[in-house]
């Protein structure tokens, strides 16, 4: 595991950054840099949502997984499936299925074969939320190109759940980008 190093924790531009001490539990950035490279080689159409939207927007937060809502289409799910297996050389990737994002409860959660990291892949939340509508923005994260929700998106996502992890990460998000209900 390697630590975040480098740029200052901002993201008024293209570039975010954080360093070790930012984060209270361990996050594999190498990983997250492998599975964002490579969902770019791929083309992948994907974005970002949880823990890691978090820190590419320069606020830190340990996370032991990557949030992704994805176009559940047959070809994007091909290229992701590609994508993953080029970083966790890992069979039973073959079968994520795009039916499988398309039924009624449209996620995936793919844990590596070690179980230290899951990837969660989501087409829709319920009617709220679905890949289409989902607001995002390209960042330079760590070096790699990244597509994340952005702020005020995340803020929407995150403010009426029951998690309390999710109420405090809404908290954070209103406080840094002056964000409010509406």
């Amino acid at each position: 595991m390697t630590p975040l190093t480098g740029m200052p924790p901002q993201c008024e531009g293209m570039t975010c950054g954080l360093t070790a001490r930012d984060y209270d539990e361990p996050v594999d950035i190498d990983l997250i840099t492998r599975i964002a490279s490579a969902l770019g080689r791929e083309g992948v159409r994907y974005k970002v949502i949880g823990g890691i939207a978090l820190n590419a927007h320069g606020l830190a937060r340990g996370t032991q997984d990557l949030d992704l809502f994805v176009d559940p289409s047959e070809d994007n799910v091909a290229r992701l499936r590609r994508a993953l297996r080029s970083v966790f050389d890992d069979p039973s990737l073959d079968e994520i299925a795009a039916s499988d994002l398309s039924g009624d409860y449209p996620a995936i959660q793919y844990v590596a074969p070690d179980g230290a990291f899951s990837v969660d892949i989501l087409a829709k939340l319920g009617e709220a939320f679905s890949f289409d509508e989902l607001e995002a923005m390209d960042v330079t994260w760590q070096g790699v190109p990244l597509t994340v929700v952005t702020p005020r998106q995340l803020f929407d996502m995150k403010r009426d759940t029951v998690r309390p992890q999710d109420k405090a990460d809404a908290a954070r998000l209103s406080a840094r980008f002056s964000l409010e209900e509406g």
